[in-house]
């Protein structure tokens, strides 16, 4: 898909995902899928809300996720 979105959770981050990171994991997806580094004028709404709906699932999702076994790796 996207190569530059890396990966948000425990171990693979050593902490937690700011919200900075969920934000910019968001825009690379939604630039990914609309074709669009950056929008223009008259897409620059459904744009941002697209980001803002996309950032608000991955927050979801990491806060759902149960790691098993996460502390018993070594990195």
């Amino acid at each position: 898909m996207c190569r530059s979105i890396k990966t948000l959770r425990p171990p693979a981050m050593p902490q937690e995902a700011t919200e900075a990171d969920i934000r910019a994991a968001a825009l690379q997806y939604v630039r990914k899928v609309s074709g669009f580094r950056a929008p223009a004028a008259h897409n620059q709404e459904v744009f941002e809300r697209a980001v803002e709906a996309v950032a608000q699932a991955t927050a979801e999702l990491l806060d759902g996720l149960e790691i098993r076994g996460a502390a018993q790796r070594v990195s």
